[in-house]
């Protein structure tokens, strides 16, 4: 059994987290603003993660095996984090993103040394503060607040680089109802000129992955993906099953295109998980149930 520690977590992946957690007879706290109950069984914080000294009130002389944050998205948020949490944890785990290779154009598959956030350059007095500065630098956000926590020889860390997320009528995205109602509408769909494929993670095996994180020992990055990458028509024709019609692409040159097209590869390598011990499912075995559940709301709804 151990004491864990997840930030945020109330919603999609952090709330089946939590719940795996709990069933796996672990004692659980969630540090969050309070401004949605958190699941029956943890013990619940209210602290703003931003607020050093909000942080440090909350925790008062708690400590844990390991923290998991789900909400970790700039350097001065994992700065804050790796201080408070200093000598009363024994392992940090940040949930990260595919979004830290965002200067990588290979077409192959990533491998983690691809980005070392021990070289990475950290900027704290950046606007890390300004959603719109925020929202814009995304990746490179979660990139510098891997390195944080990397560069600090004191703090045994590990970041999840998390592919992109299907599944769960839970999908607070829209993502997916943006294909489906341009397919029920017959309107087209915008795809870059060249359209890469990206790796995808399941919505529950985020969850399985995680919980499983938190009882190992390792250290350092590591990729979080399924094994089948997919491209806009793969996913296209799952949803055409789901609700009619036939999807119709349309190629631009430059201008905002559809959410799960690409113009670079957005392609992961998990092969350090399996050697790890945990070996992902193929696309092919859930992206027709992921579709299915995130759909399921929207038929509701109408």
């Amino acid at each position: 059994m151990l004491d864990v520690c997840v930030i945020g977590g109330n919603r999609y992946f952090g709330k089946r987290l939590i719940a795996r957690l709990l069933k796996s007879g672990n004692r659980v706290t969630v540090i969050n603003r309070g401004s949605s109950a958190s699941p029956a069984g943890v013990t619940s914080l209210v602290a703003d993660r931003d607020d050093e000294e909000s942080l440090r009130a909350a925790l008062g002389s708690r400590t844990f095996d390991v923290v998991i944050d789900q909400v970790c998205y700039t350097p001065r948020q994992a700065d804050i984090a790796r201080r408070v949490f200093a000598g009363r944890v024994r392992r940090h785990v940040m949930t990260s993103t595919v979004e830290v290779y965002e200067y990588e154009h290979s077409t192959a598959p990533v491998r983690e040394g691809a980005v070392d956030p021990r070289t990475v350059k950290v900027d704290l007095a950046a606007p890390w503060d300004d959603p719109d500065f925020r929202q814009q630098h995304y990746g490179e956000g979660k990139r510098q607040a891997e390195a944080v926590l990397a560069q600090d020889p004191g703090c045994p860390y590990v970041s999840v680089r998390v592919a992109h997320v299907l599944g769960g009528a839970d999908d607070f995205t829209g993502r997916v109802d943006h294909y489906a109602a341009r397919i029920r509408a017959g309107e087209p769909i915008a795809v870059p000129a060249e359209n890469h494929p990206a790796t995808y993670v399941y919505v529950e095996e985020i969850a399985d992955f995680l919980a499983w994180t938190a009882g190992q020992e390792f250290t350092g990055p590591v990729n979080a993906n399924a094994y089948g990458p997919l491209t806009t028509a793969d996913i296209c024709a799952v949803i055409e099953r789901e609700v009619g019609g036939k999807a119709e692409f349309q190629s631009v040159e430059v201008g905002e295109t559809s959410p799960f097209s690409f113009t670079r590869s957005y392609g992961m390598d998990n092969s350090r998980a399996a050697h790890l011990g945990y070996t992902f499912r193929d696309s092919s075995q859930w992206l027709s149930t992921a579709i299915a559940e995130t759909l399921r709301s929207g038929k509701e709804d109408r």
